[in-house]
């Protein structure tokens, strides 16, 4: 009878906690933080509510499920009392965040002294990972996007040189011949299009061609049709120097 009662406890202890952290979250302390988050090239960290819940918890949660299987990456939380011991309040006091912004996510970054604080108000998952992408050298996929030719947009925007372009494009070329499944092959059809028109009307192609798209993400358009948009403008993303 014991044991059925502790092995009720631990799996009630089990459900608590998967109900006040998101999965893949690491909840962090004051005990733990410095200890955990030093063994990381980077970790995006939410200082919030001790219970966190809402719409933008939600967003955070994506960010921990997608983001898994980046060993480079830790996602944790960071859950702050104002009452009773106040728990990890001294941790929200160090890192100036305070309990009516919450809740606000942070980026350390290996081997830089202050964090980077996500400012952005579109609380998105994408947008985070964006944030992640922007300020650190952990690669975050986004929705649409595929590893590979990130890499060679990356190599693409990064030249200035119209002959070696010519070859990243031929090697983003081959890679869509080699592309299997209807999404994959669609999205690397946008990658070598884009390099394509890149090369044909000029670098500041790119800067225009997300301003277009931008704009077509605006207006009145189906929720398929939304979808594939944000997908060109996640893609789009990997041609900005600031990425990766």
């Amino acid at each position: 009878m014991l044991a059925v009662l502790v092995a009720l406890s631990l799996f009630s202890q089990l459900i608590y906690a998967d109900a006040i952290n998101c999965k893949g979250c690491v909840p962090l302390d004051s005990y733990s933080f410095d200890k955990i988050i030093s063994k990381f090239k980077a970790a995006v960290i939410k200082f919030d509510v001790a219970y966190p819940y809402g719409a933008k918890h939600d967003e955070f949660a994506k960010v921990a499920e997608t983001t898994y299987s980046i060993p480079e990456l830790l996602v944790g939380e960071v859950g702050v009392k104002d009452y009773g011991e106040k728990e990890n309040s001294d941790l929200a006091e160090r890192y100036k965040v305070n309990k009516d912004d919450f809740p606000v996510i942070k980026l350390f970054v290996a081997g830089k002294d202050e964090p980077v604080t996500f400012t952005n108000s579109d609380f998105t998952a994408d947008n985070i990972k964006k944030f992640i992408r922007s300020n650190s050298e952990v690669y975050v996929g986004l929705q649409g996007c595929i590893d590979k030719f990130d890499a060679l947009a990356n190599k693409f925007v990064k030249t200035a040189d119209t002959d070696l372009k010519k070859i990243i494009l031929r090697e983003a070329e081959d890679m869509w011949d080699k592309t299997s499944g209807r999404a994959d092959q669609k999205a690397a059809e946008v990658y070598v299009k884009t390099m394509r028109k890149s090369l044909e009307k000029g670098d500041d192609f790119i800067e225009k061609e997300m301003k277009r798209v931008q704009n077509l993400a605006k207006g009145k358009v189906s929720k398929e049709k939304k979808e594939e948009i944000l997908q060109r403008i996640n893609i789009l993303q990997s041609f900005k120097h600031d990425e990766l």
